[in-house]
C-alpha cells in the first residue's frame, strides 16, 4: 500500500505545482554559434507531505535534488534532436529516482551460509539450516564431510587462480598460430608442460596432454601393442588394475593377444619371480598400477622397472593415484609410459597427461584421429584453462609433497586408533608398510557394508572405486588379495587429502563407530561370536 501511494504521489507531482528546485540542463541548440539553451520544462523532485512521509518514514528516505546533468553540445544538432534528448534526459532521471525508491524499499533479506565440511575454496551458497539436503531419496542435514579423495579432490584455490585468467581474457586456441591469443595460451600451455614433467623428472617433449588417466591407460596398452603386433601378441598386468587397464586388455583378447593376469599377495603385492618367470620372447608391454586405487598398496615400481629393462619390455604404470602423493622418478622406475590425472592431485577434471619416454624412444598408435596436435597421438584443441590448472596442481605438489605426506599420515594414525580403540574385528585391507597414508581401506566384521554406507551419510566415503561402486559384487581387488567374501562385503576407504581437518577426523570416528555398533547389535552373528561360538565351523543348511 505505501509503495502504490508514492507512485500515485509521483505522478500527481506536476499537477499539484508543487515548489521545486529547477534543473539547468545545457543542451544542444538548433543553431550553429548558439551552444546553449536553457530547458522550460524541468526535472522535478517529490518533496513528499507530512502526512505522506509520516506514513512511510521507516522506509523511505527523504529525495534530495539531483545535480544539474551537463550534456555535451554539437553545432551540427538540430531542434528536433534537441527536444528528444530533453525527452530522453527527463525519462532517466525518473528511472534514477523509482530505482532509488525501490532500493529504499526492498526489505533486507537475512542469509544463513552453511559451514563448509572441507577447507576448499568453494563459494558458499545461502542456505536453509531447517531445510536440509535431500537427494536420491537421501536426506541429510547439510553436506557430509568429504573422505573420498581417491574419487576425487577439490581444486585447490590456488590452482583455480592460476586458471582464471584463461577462461575470462586469455581464451585463444594455443594451436592458432597468427595471433596474440594463440600465442599467449600456447606459451601457457608449454609452461604447464614443464611443470608436469619437473615433478616426474621427465623432459617436458615427453609429455602428452589427454582428458584423464583413462584416455592414457587406452592409448599405453592399445596403442603399443597394435603397435607392435606383429612381433609382440603377449601383454603382463595384475588382477588388481584399474578397470580400464583390465578392459583394454579384454579388448586386446578379443583380438588375439594374450593376457597374463598376475596374482597379488594377500597384502597387494605382486610376486616379483612370479613376474620374471611370465615374460617370454612376444612379450610387448607389462603393465603395473603405482599404488592402487582402492587399498593405497604401492607396488614395488624400481624392482619391476628392472626387471623390465632386463628382458627390454615396455614397461607402463598407471600413477594417477601417485601422482603429487609419492616421489616419482621416470629414470628410477624404468618406466617406458605413464598415466597422469589432473582431478587426483587438487586440480580439475577432465585433464590428464600421457608420459612417453623418448630414449630409448617408445611407439604408439594413435587412438584418435584429427588434427595431429601433440605430436600426433592425442589430437584435439588442448583445453588451456584445464591444462594450466594441472600444470599448477604439479607445482603445488612438488613443493608441499613432503609436508602433506607428514600432515596425512598423522591423520590416518588419529582415525586408525580412534576406530580401533572403541571397536573389534577391524581389519586394514593390503600392506600396512608399503601404502600411501591417505587411503585407508578398513574391513568391519559382521557389518554389512551397503548397510554401513547407508548409516554414513554425513560422511561421504566409498566402498571401492568410484568406477565400478554401481555393481554390489564385492570388490574384486579385495577378492584378488584372498579377502572372505563377507568381509570384503564390509569394507569402507576413507580418503583422506590435504584439506581434511582433524575434527573431521574425529566426527568421522564418532559417526562410524556409532554406526557399526548400531549395526553389530543387530546382527545375530555378532552375538554368537560374543558368546564363544566360531561361525565359521558352523554347517548351515539350506531350505
Amino acid at each position: 500500500m505505501n509503495l502504490c501511494l508514492l507512485l500515485t504521489t509521483l505522478t500527481l507531482n506536476s499537477k499539484l505545482r508543487m515548489k521545486t528546485p529547477k534543473c539547468s540542463l545545457n543542451l544542444p541548440s538548433h543553431t550553429p554559434n548558439d551552444h546553449t539553451n536553457t530547458c522550460d520544462d524541468s526535472v522535478t523532485h517529490t518533496l513528499f507531505s507530512s502526512s505522506l512521509s509520516h506514513s512511510l518514514k521507516p522506509e523511505v528516505r527523504w529525495l534530495q535534488p539531483l545535480p544539474p546533468i551537463s550534456l555535451p553540445s554539437h553545432p551540427q544538432t538540430s531542434f528536433t534532436e534537441s527536444k528528444s534528448t530533453n525527452l530522453s534526459t527527463k525519462k532517466m532521471a525518473s528511472k534514477v529516482l523509482a530505482a532509488a525508491v525501490r532500493r529504499s524499499l526492498s526489505p533486507k533479506i537475512p542469509t544463513s551460509i552453511r559451514p563448509l565440511s572441507t577447507a576448499a575454496a568453494a563459494v558458499a551458497e545461502p542456505y536453509d539450516e531447517t531445510a536440509g539436503i535431500s537427494m536420491k531419496g537421501v536426506k541429510i542435514a547439510g553436506r557430509p564431510l568429504y573422505l573420498d579423495m581417491q574419487a576425487t579432490s577439490p581444486v585447490d584455490p590456488r590452482v583455480l587462480d592460476a586458471m582464471l585468467p584463461y577462461f575470462v581474457s586469455r581464451y585463444g586456441n594455443p594451436h592458432s598460430r597468427t595471433h596474440l591469443y594463440g600465442w599467449e595460451s600456447d606459451e601457457a600451455v608449454e609452461v604447464a608442460r614443464s611443470q608436469v614433467a619437473n615433478l616426474i623428472n621427465a623432459s617436458p617433449k615427453e609429455i602428452v596432454f589427454t582428458s584423464g588417466a583413462t584416455e592414457c591407460n587406452n592409448i599405453s596398452v592399445k596403442g603399443v601393442m597394435h603397435f607392435y603386433r606383429e612381433k609382440k601378441k603377449h601383454v603382463i598386468t595384475t588382477q588388481t588394475e584399474h578397470k580400464c587397464v583390465l578392459d583394454s586388455c579384454r579388448h586386446l583378447q578379443q583380438e588375439g593377444f594374450e593376457i597374463t593376469y598376475l596374482p597379488v599377495k594377500s597384502d597387494g603385492l605382486i610376486d616379483l619371480n612370479e613376474l620374471r618367470s611370465s615374460i617370454r620372447s612376444d612379450t610387448g608391454l607389462v603393465s603395473v598400477m603405482a599404488v592402487n586405487n582402492e587399498i593405497g598398496v604401492i607396488q614395488p615400481m624400481e624392482e619391476i622397472g628392472q626387471i623390465c629393462k632386463e628382458f627390454n619390455i615396455p614397461f607402463h604404470t598407471d600413477a594417477a593415484q601417485a601422482l603429487g602423493k609419492i616421489p616419482i622418478d621416470v629414470n628410477k622406475w624404468n618406466v617406458s609410459l605413464m598415466s597422469l590425472s589432473g582431478h587426483k592431485v587438487y586440480g580439475p577434471k577432465g585433464v590428464g597427461a600421457l608420459y612417453m619416454r623418448r630414449r630409448p624412444r617408445i611407439r604408439v598408435e594413435p587412438q584418435m584421429n584429427g588434427g595431429g596436435q601433440e605430436r600426433g597421438i592425442r589430437s584435439g584443441t588442448v583445453p588451456t584453462p584445464l591444462v594450466v590448472g594441472m600444470g599448477a596442481a604439479c607445482e603445488l605438489a612438488m613443493k608441499e609433497m613432503e609436508y602433506d605426506e607428514k600432515r596425512v599420515t598423522k591423520l590416518k594414525d588419529r582415525m586408525l586408533n580412534g576406530i580401533r580403540a572403541r571397536l573389534d574385528g577391524v581389519v586394514v585391507n593390503g600392506s600396512t608398510e608399503s601404502r600411501y597414508a591417505g587411503n585407508l581401506n578398513l574391513s568391519f566384521a559382521y557389518v554389512e557394508g551397503e548397510s554401513l554406507l547407508m548409516g554414513l551419510k554425513e560422511v561421504a566415503v566409498s566402498s571401492g572405486s568410484a568406477c565400478t561402486s554401481a555393481s554390489l559384487e564385492p570388490s574384486y581387488v579385495l577378492r584378488a588379495l584372498g579377502v572372505d567374501e563377507d568381509m570384503a562385503h564390509t569394507s569402507i576407504r576413507f580418503g583422506i587429502g590435504r584439506f581434511t581437518t582433524e575434527e573431521e577426523i574425529d566426527k568421522a570416528v564418532e559417526l562410524t563407530v556409532n554406526q557399526v555398533e548400531k549395526l553389530r547389535e543387530m546382527s545375530p552373528l555378532y552375538e554368537m561370536v560374543k558368546e564363544g561360538i566360531d561361525i565359521k565351523s558352523i554347517q548351515w543348511s539350506q531350505h
